[in-house]
């Protein structure tokens, strides 16, 4: 479960962090309104579950009313990478000196929760973390006695924070990582911590991601999750619908396959032949023609996406029937949008690549030529 920003600054506030003065807003009138409560110069901010908001145009900073209108008109409705605005969080501007970011999520390598700290707040801290690692310091953390203070304070004085705000981001923090554990996050960060002029820390953005089967311990949270739904990605909720297992990511080759495994096993394909992936989507057991044709509806309906890749293996299912279901779904479609790859493996595998209507799809026998070929499609749809 994904908190939208005002949850989780809920969330912090309720917990002791700091965080600015801010109103929801789901109408023009309705952000002037909070406008007045939170007072000029003041932030309008699109509440949807993405990063980037500011670069792609979903956060203003307004001075007055007339810059308000036009902002709130303006973002309200908008598509920000794909997801479709319904709110946003009018929010008192802070006069900040200096951005620094708070984060906690599990490290998977180590085993261990993993707290840290970085002076290169306000961007993206995963870019951070490939270009400039040591700019991060972390500190692992054994579950069984949580942050130690001496941990916390440790990991601000390895990140270069400044003395005077030092105990301050420690207490943060420190806040961070219990919030975590009691509400069984899988990620808990703050980017950015703003440095007031007044030498003071406060909460800029808020990010809390929680384990889905971990809810029924926390009625509050259950609460938010219908709301946190709303204003969110349109595929996700689809995929819920459909009974898929989908997480959306910001490439231009669609995934479809029946196995976690064989879908990542597709999506680490996909990176090493130079391509970017668009999604994870697994369909399940069996690819019947109405389970194929939902997966492609989700697949064609994501403007990133310039070709897909089928990887399907038949178990239980045989290929000869994945391959009668894949042509009858492409069939209903007036016109194919994008390039399709398909991959057969299993049983019957060698009957149903025959079936396969080769005017709808492109048919590889294995999968590392059926994900270069969808990479190489995906790169001419975009020259």
């Amino acid at each position: 479960m994904k908190l939208h920003e005002y949850q989780a600054k809920g969330v912090f506030a309720d917990a002791g962090v700091p965080t600015p003065a801010s109103e929801l807003a789901a109408t023009v009138e309705e952000a002037v309104a909070a406008a007045e409560t939170v007072g000029y110069p003041c932030a309008v901010k699109a509440q949807v579950q993405v990063g980037g908001r500011g670069k792609a145009g979903g956060i203003e900073l307004v001075e007055n009313e007339d810059e308000l209108r036009e902002a709130a008109d303006r973002i309200l409705g908008m598509d920000l990478k794909g997801l479709h605005v319904d709110r946003v969080l009018v929010e008192e501007a802070v006069d900040f000196e200096d951005e620094l970011y708070v984060g906690v999520t599990m490290d998977r390598a180590e085993g261990k929760p993993v707290a840290m700290v970085s002076e290169r707040g306000g961007v993206d801290i995963e870019a951070v973390a490939e270009e400039d690692p040591d700019a991060i310091a972390r500190e692992h953390v054994d579950p069984a006695f949580g942050l130690h203070p001496y941990q916390a304070r440790r990991a601000v004085f390895d990140a270069g924070i400044d003395r005077d705000v030092a105990n301050s981001v420690a207490s943060v923090l420190t806040t961070l990582y219990d919030l975590w554990d009691d509400k069984d996050g899988t990620d808990a960060e703050i980017n950015p911590l703003m440095v007031t002029s007044d030498r003071e820390v406060i909460a800029a953005d808020a990010v809390m991601n929680v384990d889905d089967d971990a809810l029924f311990r926390h009625p509050d949270l259950q609460e938010m999750e219908e709301e946190s739904a709303a204003g969110g990605d349109e595929l996700e909720r689809k995929a819920d619908e459909y009974g898929f297992d989908y997480v959306r990511l910001d490439g231009n080759v669609g995934i479809i396959g029946n196995g976690a495994g064989l879908v990542m096993t597709t999506l680490d394909l996909v990176d090493y032949y130079g391509g970017s992936p668009a999604n994870f989507l697994d369909i399940g057991g069996g690819a019947k023609a109405e389970r194929v044709t939902n997966a492609l509806d989700m697949v064609f309906s994501d403007e990133n996406v310039r070709a897909v890749v089928f990887n399907i293996f038949g178990g239980i299912t045989r290929g000869d029937e994945v391959a009668r279901g894949i042509n009858e779904a492409l069939e209903g479609f007036d016109e194919i949008p994008k390039p399709v790859v398909v991959r057969l493996a299993g049983t019957n595998a060698e009957e149903g690549m025959e079936i396969l209507n080769a005017d709808l799809v492109e048919v590889e026998k294995t999968l590392e030529a059926a994900v270069q070929r969808a990479v190489e499609r995906a790169e001419e749809v975009d020259q």
